[in-house]
């Protein structure tokens, strides 16, 4: 098989409507509903996407997270190809009860926090997140690299939480222009339950996922687009040309999130 005919899993995807205020045409190109999301997917050579409600992660747009991750979850229920994150605001108390349930779906996979959208500092309630994670023995995604959410600043609740994983998402991205911090805070857990993924648009810097391959080793790194935020082809095909060998492209792309979460 080619690597380009292998059908992957995008970790990180969102849909809904996005309310980021930078510009109204840049809201609009980075909405969408499930089906623009799976069509996208298809483009990109994926069989099945875990997204979170782009909604939850508005609050400085009154957004209720609650009500977004109910609505997403009616959908992805009938949705074939799609899996979902429920976002948690620790900010939020009715949040943590929403996840209780909704982590008992068919089709809830794990958590999705956003510290830099929600106000907080991971140093601040790290503890709280990665205990409630604990109890349900459960996967996080979370944005990752500005001042709120250094992934280096999420190893301290990895060590002292084996049993739970933890996505440090966007691999590159840092406030301060270090392309480094996801692959070094990776290298300072004791568990290997600290994974990165390639959601970020630096993913296009030349040689850079090759770099953290070498760096780190591919089987802790997943597949993800952030889309509808980015184009999910372009984040494909910087996969399938990166000068890395085919077995190390078929862990990122699929085989590590099968395992991660136990997919058949």
């Amino acid at each position: 098989m080619l690597i380009k005919d292998l059908q992957a899993i995008d970790v990180h995807a969102h849909f809904g409507v996005c309310r980021r205020g930078r510009t109204k045409l840049l809201d609009e190109l980075a909405s969408g509903d499930a089906e623009t999301l799976l069509s996208r997917a298809r483009q990109a050579g994926t069989y099945l996407t875990i997204a979170s409600p782009i909604e939850a992660l508005m609050p400085r747009f009154k957004a209720d997270p609650v009500t977004s991750n109910e609505k997403a979850a009616n959908i992805i229920a009938r949705t074939e190809g799609l899996l979902q994150w429920v976002v948690v605001d620790p900010l939020k108390p009715k949040t943590y009860e929403q996840a209780d349930e909704m982590l008992a779906l068919p089709k809830c996979v794990g958590i999705k926090v956003h510290p830099e959208e929600h106000g907080y500092a991971i140093t601040k309630q790290g503890t709280a997140i990665f205990e409630f994670a604990a109890r349900h023995r459960t996967t996080i995604l979370t944005h990752s690299g500005e001042k709120n959410s250094m992934p280096e600043d999420f190893v301290k609740f990895a060590n002292e939480f084996p049993e739970v994983r933890v996505i440090v998402a966007h691999l590159g991205l840092g406030w301060d222009n270090d392309l480094t911090h996801q692959v070094r805070a990776i290298q300072n857990s004791k568990h290997n339950n600290v994974f990165v993924d390639t959601s970020s648009a630096l993913n296009i810097t030349p040689g850079l996922i090759e770099w953290a391959v070498k760096e780190i080793g591919a089987e802790l790194i997943l597949y993800g687009t952030d889309s509808l935020l980015y184009f999910a082809p372009m984040q494909r095909a910087r996969i399938d040309c990166a000068n890395i060998s085919d077995q190390e492209k078929k862990l990122i792309l699929c085989y590590n999130a099968k395992k991660l979460f136990g997919l058949s």
